[in-house]
This record gives structure tokens, sequence and C-alpha cells, in this order.
């Protein structure tokens, strides 16, 4: 088939009529499918349903000379902390664990940065005139929510294949008001990008004019290969110490991909110094988190290892849905010239990259057949996508039965889409 760009103008009728048709055919079905969020799906749930099991007597209750069942241990059980430094290849007393959710510690990291400044700042944050905050884009739309939500001025980076474009980030940060960054280093949410060795050794070797310079590093998709091998990552805390810089970063990480995203583990790592003064805060706050679910989680997961061979599991779960939906870009959009896409090795999405301005209706075009996505421009800051082209696919969560009808609505939906774009024009 010809590229719709290269049709003339009854070529584009006649394809848009029978488009049209298909199109109409699907919104008869009356569906009902969600590809909104990268939730696990069913059966990555069933995988790590007996994790459950594995405490079964008072014995078991005890771990590190510790009865997980009381209070204490603010900054986690050992064995935990012990796990996770494992995992991220920091020391294990730079490792901090919390509840069920990252993004719990990270709204935690920067609310307590507006209300008692950081380890290096003059002054909380919410007494200064301006928070700018740097924003990698595509990016992870509850990142931006977070920090829409205290209020900051939030700055689009534009993202390269190696990650955000460093050009653009060594400049903004000579601003003193712009006092952090947004980072998702392995398999970025939307675009499964890897963060290059150059990209993480520039990030941590900037010298912001704000002494205080946040870099929330969430390593959400540390270990999520879904095709391939396992691949290594950098020790972000060790790369900024060599410049310095050991007090700019915190690192995150959780199991919510891993057991069960309700009832998992989340830590974030970072420097002494950023430790004292963040347990010194907490202290304040909570006596400890959930330490029964945390050693559930040592014995089930053991180790890293361990937690290599389960993700092998998922893998063999989520490949088959991301071949469902490269398979069905390949076959129905790729000859059309419409539209460009991430082809990610791990991680939860797929990043579509419309033709500008079809990205919103492409959107509104699934939801009215059947299908909900996750927003229209949610991937940028404040939901505005400057070119209207962003989609982020989320093939997690349905099964392969009704992933194959899903895409089929969504490739529909973007070429009817891009015929009544081209029509218009």
């Amino acid at each position: 088939m010809k590229k719709y760009t290269e049709m003339n103008r009854a070529e584009l009728k006649a394809e848009r009529e029978r488009v049209e048709a298909i199109y109409k055919a699907l919104q008869d079905q009356k569906l009902s499918l969600n590809m909104a969020r990268g939730k696990p799906g069913k059966e990555q749930l069933d995988l790590v349903s007996d994790i459950l099991d594995v405490l079964k007597s008072d014995s078991d209750f005890i771990c590190d000379g510790i009865d997980v069942r009381n209070y204490g241990n603010l900054e986690g059980l050992p064995s935990c902390q012990k796990l996770f430094a494992e995992v991220l290849g920091v020391k294990p007393e730079n490792i901090f664990v919390g509840g069920a959710a990252s993004l719990q510690l990270m709204y935690d990291t920067i609310s307590k940065a507006y209300t008692h400044g950081r380890v290096n700042s003059e002054k909380p944050w919410a007494k200064l005139d301006c928070v700018k905050w740097l924003c990698p884009s595509p990016g992870y739309d509850r990142h931006f929510g977070v920090s829409e939500s205290f209020g900051m001025t939030m700055i689009p980076v534009p993202m390269t294949a190696e990650g955000p474009d460093m050009n653009v980030v060594e400049e903004l940060v000579k601003d003193p008001d712009v006092r952090g960054m947004w980072c998702v280093p392995k398999y970025s949410n939307p675009d499964g990008i890897i963060y290059s060795e150059e990209t993480v050794r520039r990030i941590a070797s900037l010298k912001p004019a704000a002494k205080d310079f946040l870099l929330m590093w969430d390593n959400a998709y540390c270990i999520h290969e879904f095709f391939g091998d396992f691949v290594p990552f950098p020790d972000i805390l060790s790369e900024c110490a060599k410049y310095g810089n050991e007090d700019m970063v915190f690192e995150f990480a959780s199991t919510s991909k891993i057991t069960f995203p309700g009832a998992g583990i989340s830590v974030f790592a970072c420097s002494d110094n950023n430790m004292r003064y963040m347990k010194k805060l907490l202290d304040k706050q909570i006596i400890s988190y959930d330490k029964v679910n945390q050693l559930r989680h040592v014995r089930y997961l053991k180790d890293k290892a361990g937690l290599l061979a389960l993700m092998k599991r998922h893998a063999g779960v989520l490949g088959p849905k991301f071949r469902c939906v490269l398979d069905a870009l390949e076959k129905e959009i790729a000859p059309l010239g419409i539209a460009e896409w991430q082809r990610p090795n791990g991680g939860y999405f797929v990043s579509v990259n419309t033709m500008p301005g079809i990205a919103s209706a492409t959107w509104k075009l699934c939801l009215d057949a059947g299908l909900t996505m996750t927003n229209a421009g949610a991937t940028f800051p404040y939901g505005k996508d400057p070119k209207d082209s962003n989609l982020r696919v989320a093939p997690s969560l349905p099964p392969i039965s009704q992933l194959e009808k899903a895409m089929e609505i969504f490739c529909v939906s973007l070429r009817l889409a891009a015929l009544n774009k081209l029509l218009a024009e």
C-alpha cells in the first residue's frame, strides 16, 4: 500500500471510506478494553501468589535477630537492605526500605525539601520565590503530577536515543531556580530508552547553580527485561560521588512489577549525609514500615539471582504481549508512514509518535470504540504535548486475545485520524 502522505485526494477519500467501515464494525462490537496503565496482568500476579505462603509459624517471624511483627528498625530489615543493595550495586547502609509504593517515597523526598529543605539548602523550598524542575519528555505522568502538585514550574527536556538531551540540561541547570530533574534511566517511561554511559556521566558530573539540586533517579525498570538477557546498569551513587555530587541524588526502586503492585516493598538509596537527614525527619513520621512484608520478600526472592530468575518468568508472559503490539504496528501502520515507535527490550510501554496533530484524535477514536488508553499529552508536563503526537501503549494488563483486539482498534483509529487530518489540510 502507498504511504498516506503520497496518496492523492481521491485515494485518501476512498481509503477513509474503507477504514471508516472497519471502525464502525469495531464500534458495533461494544467492546470494553483497557491499555491505560502499566499494570501486571493476572498471569503475572498468579506467578508470585505463593509469596503469601512463605511465613507459616512463629519462628518464621525472626530475622536478623528481630521479631518483624514488632516496632522498630525504621530503615528496614538488614536482610532486605542487603537484597536491594545487591540489586542496585550500593552499600546496604545506603538503602532505606519503605512501603509498597516508590512513588510515595519520591513524593515524601520532595515534600521534605519543601517543608525542611535539603541537607545543603539555605531554606525550605516552600520559602523560595520559584522552584523550576527539569522533565525529560515524553516521561512519566505521575512524576509530572508530583511536580505540579507542589506548584513547580516544569521545563520539558527533549529525549534522545541516549536519554535526556544533555546539552539542554547542562544549559538549564545554570539557572539557580532549577532545583532538580526526574530521570528513569533504564527502559524509560514511556520510550523504553536506556541512558547511555556518556549520558549518565554527564548527569553525575552536573554543576548546577542551585547547591541543593535534587536528582530523582527512578530506577523502576532496572531488572525488567522482556527480550534478551539482563542488562547491567551503573551505580548512580558512586558515579555522582566521583564528581563531588554524592548528596545530589536519590535513587528509587520497588517490587511493584516483580511481586504485587499493591503489596510490595519500595526503597530509596542515597548518600550517608542524605540518609542521616532523612531518617531524622522520617523518625517523626513513622515508627517503622511493614517488616513482615519485607521478610516475606527476602524469603521469597532470596537474592539478585533469585530476582533475575523470577524476571525471566515475567518475561515469558510479557514478551509475547509486546511482540503482539509491535507486530500489529509493523503490519498495519509501518507501510503508511503516519507514525514511528520505539522497539524496547524491557520496561512496560511502547511509545508511539504519530504524525503531528493526531494523537488526541486517535485517543478519542480509541475511546469511542471501547479502548481506554492513557490520555494523549499525559507524557508531557501539564498534559500538553506540543506536537500532539505521543501515545503510550501499555500491553501488560490484557490477555493476548484482548490485546489483539485492542491493537486492532488502536491501528484503525490511528489510520482514521491520519486520513481525517490529511483530508482537512
